[in-house]
């Protein structure tokens, strides 16, 4: 007999999930998204006005190290390449990021060299902090203040809403220096832009006739319905389907200004801006994420941080040590569900790449069909508590 699945949410880890599912056994999935389209934070769309396709909740990059996602997405569509370079501007003066050699020597009006820059910097570093405890003291053990005041302060203050020195450190350790002027911002293996945009490949995870996807169709807590499915897959916001029992967690959210005009606006995709009395964090301006394309006019959206409220879309994971104490509480009370499971970005409450979601929903899914093949248990989360 085949199995009833249910799966909350149409992003990547959904639907990665519902592709894998019904090639793998006899079922039929019924997938549940909230939105008026697919393709969650990923989703793009053709702006009618210009013709540009637009990331419409930010930019989205795909790069990835593991080739079995490479070659899983490379099924879907086709992809172009692509390389994403980050632009700063602090004060009136415009760096590359990540930190790099061109970075360096722009900086202080110096002519480091591959071999001589790693001297230098440890000159700027603060050697009296050996074991960093948060972000501030990662950054300075690192760069020294100068650096730290120009690139990271301001901007890291306004993404996060709080004192760079309440963040833990590990969040620096994601922004590497390079001692050579490579700055491809995602030096990955594999890296591409899908030619016909997010969106397409997702309606093609989702085109099969065991699965049903419903649009704006929001899972309400306790719903008698549920009962009907033999297991229910969430990859919704974790707090949200306890109803907030031990409080919500904490994100942060963006707004986005949106600006068209004719030409190019500012040359690059994208460009952050560091100081902290600038109010936005940075400026993503779509035409660039497809160069093969020509549009005579072009579309760029304003970005600002602030603290994500009961009607707002969550992005960042904040993972503040209360945040950390909550996510706890609310694992532990997931373990108790009978024939639920959470996978996902905002489910497991982590910071993920969309390679980290896909590659993550390709690896669950094939322990949910093993455990339905051997008749064990079905795990209730993808990752190990954090």
């Amino acid at each position: 007999m085949a199995a009833r699945f249910l799966i909350i949410g149409a992003g990547f880890s959904g639907t990665v999930l519902a592709h894998q599912l019904v090639r793998a056994l006899p079922c039929t999935i019924d997938i549940w998204e909230e939105r008026d389209h697919l393709g969650g934070n990923c989703h793009t769309e053709r702006d009618p006005e210009t013709g540009v396709m637009v990331h419409r909740y930010g930019p989205h990059i795909f790069h990835t190290d593991r080739e079995d996602v490479w070659q899983f997405v490379q099924q879907l569509g086709r992809f172009r390449p692509y390389v994403h370079r980050v632009k700063t501007q602090v004060g009136d003066r415009v760096f590359s990021l990540p930190i790099n050699l061109d970075t360096l020597n722009q900086f202080y009006g110096v002519k480091l060299t591959p071999s001589s820059a790693p001297a230098f910097l440890a000159t700027k570093a603060d050697h009296s902090i050996t074991n960093p405890a948060n972000f501030e003291e990662q950054a300075l053990s690192f760069v020294g203040q100068e650096l730290y005041q120009a690139f990271f302060y301001g901007y890291t203050k306004k993404q996060w809403g709080v004192e760079p020195k309440e963040l833990p450190a590990s969040i620096l350790r994601r922004l590497p220096v390079r001692f050579s002027y490579d700055d491809n911002y995602h030096p990955s293996t594999y890296t591409g832009i899908p030619e016909d945009g997010y969106s397409a490949l997702i309606e093609k995870l989702v085109d099969h006739p065991a699965i049903r996807l419903t649009l704006q169709k929001r899972l309400v807590p306790g719903d008698a319905r549920l009962d009907d499915y033999d297991h229910v897959f969430f990859t919704g916001p974790l707090d949200a389907f306890f109803q907030y029992q031990f409080g919500r967690l904490g994100y942060r959210s963006i707004r986005f200004e949106t600006h068209r005009t004719a030409g190019d606006f500012q040359g690059c995709t994208q460009m952050n801006y560091g100081d902290e009395s600038v109010p936005y964090t940075r400026i993503t301006e779509h035409k660039h994420f497809t160069p093969w394309e020509q549009h005579d006019k072009t579309i760029y959206f304003t970005e600002y941080s602030f603290e994500t409220g009961e009607n707002d879309v969550p992005y960042y994971p904040k993972r503040l040590w209360t945040d950390k104490e909550k996510l706890m509480q609310y694992r532990h009370l997931a373990g108790q569900q009978q024939r639920v499971s959470f996978l996902g970005r905002l489910a497991t409450y982590r910071y993920l790449d969309m390679h980290q979601v896909i590659g993550e929903a390709l690896d669950f899914s094939n322990r949910v069909v093993e455990a339905i093949q051997q008749g064990t248990p079905i795990p209730v989360f993808p990752n190990p508590e954090p």
